[in-house]
């Protein structure tokens, strides 16, 4: 279908899916992405022969032609854009541009991860680091392993701001609550700042419920071309601006310990949607650490820099809060099997269509949520992608 370049198409999201997530044993990554994937056309009402474009990465030596080859597509628009957590928000807004500009009709985003399971099984062992080649020689041989640098990170935030770990504390709290009424969360018991601070210590300031949950899962998107639209089963949840932006990979390279790259991504989301912060009912933010949502609230305009413990600390994560975020309990609570950033996005989906059960979300006057930001965030602040859906 011919486009004009005066006039780009709209790009919509029309499918969304988890495969079985959790604790799931005795099944692969690729039968989990194959899952999602089909759930995701059966909830979009397409057939797979629309489907000419597949993205995805952190499966097989040949990332994305391996996973197309075991789902029995041949796309001939393909994305396999590796950077960490902000993946998928990175490749969404690749997608988005190929579909506006007729490069491609519609997009399936798909992964799906074993991450739990293969530890278990003594399949894989945790990283210390994901590698000692190039710039990151200089620093991994003086123990700086991941959680390490989001810990500094962190601690620097606490000297300059004077965040506590109180308020960090309480971003953990609140993802449990919201998860509390999502029952495909992995942990939905109700946990107290002092259970976050009496709890072993991983990474200084970082204890054990500072830290994201190790699962199994996948999920799938399906990105459409807007004249695919009343053939679909499902109200479309439209794609209204997204960015990205790289900052570092050494932590000697990183201006500002205290502001991650989705103060770019997310300043560049929100001037192409032609919206604004203040605008947006849910956010779906990356969360492998707590610091990483106090600081992205930051980052993103939801409050000034420097005062994310504060707004994190009145309540206004949860549900009913003034600004929902990680309504289905995040990466802390719900699952987080790796590359947890295609996840935000199928719940902000899920959100703005009314689907979520438990855990929906409602506007003062019923209603449901109209704008969704979902920010992912990858290696220890080094990338960021952020997307802004509404209906």
């Amino acid at each position: 279908m011919p486009c004009s370049q005066r006039h780009p198409r709209k790009v919509a999201v029309v499918g969304i899916s988890l495969s079985d997530c959790g604790r799931v044993d005795g099944t692969t990554p690729y039968a989990l992405h194959a899952q999602a994937a089909r759930r995701a056309l059966a909830d979009s009402g397409l057939g797979r022969d629309v489907v000419d474009g597949l993205a995805s990465a952190g499966l097989g030596t040949l990332a994305p032609a391996e996973v197309a080859d075991y789902l029995g597509l041949g796309p001939r628009w393909v994305d396999s854009t590796s950077v960490g957590g902000a993946t998928w928000e990175v490749m969404a807004a690749h997608a988005a541009d190929a579909i506006a500009a007729g490069h491609a009709n519609a997009v399936l985003l798909v992964y799906g991860s074993t991450a739990r399971a293969d530890v278990r099984a003594g399949r894989r062992t945790s990283n210390l680091s994901f590698g000692a080649r190039g710039p990151l020689q200089f620093e991994v041989p003086y123990g700086h392993t991941l959680i390490a640098k989001y810990a500094m990170a962190a601690r620097r935030h606490m000297h300059q701001y004077g965040t506590t770990a109180e308020q960090l504390a309480e971003v953990a709290v609140q993802a449990r609550a919201n998860a509390s009424r999502n029952p495909e969360a992995m942990f939905r018991d109700p946990i107290t700042v002092d259970d976050v601070l009496s709890g072993p210590v991983i990474a200084d300031p970082f204890t054990k419920l500072h830290c994201c949950v190790r699962s199994d899962g996948g999920c799938a998107v399906l990105l459409v071309a807007e004249e695919y639209v009343p053939d679909t089963a499902k109200e479309p949840v439209w794609v209204l601006g997204s960015g990205e932006h790289v900052s570092h990979t050494t932590m000697s390279e990183w201006d500002d310990f205290t502001v991650s790259p989705a103060a770019v991504s997310g300043r560049l989301a929100f001037e192409r949607a032609g919206v604004r912060p203040e605008d947006v009912d849910i956010a779906e933010i990356y969360d492998a650490f707590t610091y990483m949502t106090l600081v992205t609230l930051e980052d993103l305009g939801f409050c000034a820099k420097g005062e994310g413990g504060a707004f994190v600390e009145k309540g206004r994560l949860r549900l009913d809060g003034e600004l929902p975020v990680n309504t289905d309990g995040g990466g802390l609570s719900a699952c987080h099997p790796g590359m947890r950033g295609l996840f935000l996005m199928v719940e902000a989906v899920r959100q703005l269509r009314g689907e979520a059960g438990g855990h929906q979300v409602r506007r003062a006057d019923g209603r449901v949520p109209e704008l969704a930001v979902a920010s992912g965030t990858g290696g220890w602040f080094c990338s960021s992608g952020t997307v802004v859906l509404g209906r």
